[in-house]
């Protein structure tokens, strides 16, 4: 098994063992991902009777959002996990969406023909890709010329305390050893231009790049707490590294930091990614 091989299992068997935390935690998520969603089908004004590829579905977003939108269009959900897409399944049958089907498949040979889609969907999964710019080729490959992609990407860490909040906390308690160079982690796409800059050495043109910004409001500090530690495998693993006395210091020091950030009991903090498009 080459490196990239590895990689990709190793993420397969993440995204399916988080799968149930994924679950119990969609309808916050989905709305928290919302208006990246809502902005990527935006760009890709999507036609009737359009083939959509949403990839890195995960739960079923934008894909399904799509589909109910426009329901003579044809949406494929394709993620790496089985245990997302059997979530993603149940979600469309709980919606009464018939237009939406889940393929199992593999960013590194994207599993369907040349030239297929009008469009690509993928928000917040880019950057979990093993080799960003064979996906990205891959994403060209199956798109039909004039086809659209549209992106969506976690800007720079200083933009994004909804995370790094937690994330700083564990830094500053654990040693953990740096991961090697252009592996994937949320950040990994951040620096502004670099998915755009792939995307035209792929060959993609009219390419745009923008930014949104807004507020994560997560309730009380707790439920931040469970939200972080019941779906973010690498927060999971850091702190499994953790004694029992430095895991009770990080929570105190993260609840500290979130009390600052309350209104009427509600945690609210910021996020900001970026929107990158492109066509064919």
């Amino acid at each position: 098994m080459n490196a990239l091989e590895q990689i990709s299992d190793q993420q397969k068997q993440s995204w399916d063992k988080f799968s149930s935390g994924w679950k119990k935690w969609d309808k916050w998520t989905m709305k928290f991902l919302k208006p990246m969603g809502d902005e990527i089908i935006s760009q890709l004004k999507i036609k009737e009777t359009d083939k959509v590829l949403d990839l890195a579905t995960g739960t079923g977003e934008p894909g399904q959002t799509i589909a109910k939108q426009r329901p003579k269009a044809q949406v494929t959900g394709c993620d790496v996990s089985e245990g997302m897409l059997a979530v993603a399944r149940e979600n469309a049958g709980l919606k009464g969406i018939s237009n939406y089907e889940t393929v199992l498949g593999d960013g590194r040979s994207l599993p369907f023909p040349d030239n297929h889609f009008n469009a690509i969907s993928c928000r917040m999964g880019l950057m979990f890709f093993p080799d960003l710019k064979l996906a990205i080729g891959e994403m060209y490959r199956v798109l039909k010329p004039g086809g659209r992609l549209a992106t969506s990407v976690w800007a720079v860490p200083p933009k994004n305390p909804w995370i790094t909040i937690i994330t700083g906390t564990i830094g500053r308690h654990i040693k953990l050893a740096p991961p090697p160079p252009d592996t994937p982690g949320m950040f990994r796409c951040a620096e502004p231009g670099m998915v755009a800059g792939l995307l035209q050495e792929v060959g993609f043109r009219n390419i745009s790049e923008s930014e949104i910004t807004g507020k994560a409001e997560f309730g009380s500090a707790l439920s931040y707490w469970m939200n972080m530690t019941e779906v973010g495998a690498p927060i999971v693993a850091a702190l499994s590294k953790a004694d029992k006395a430095t895991k009770a210091t990080i929570r105190k020091e993260v609840f500290e930091q979130l009390e600052k950030n309350t209104e009427d009991e509600n945690v609210k903090l910021d996020y900001a990614s970026l929107i990158i498009y492109g066509e064919k």
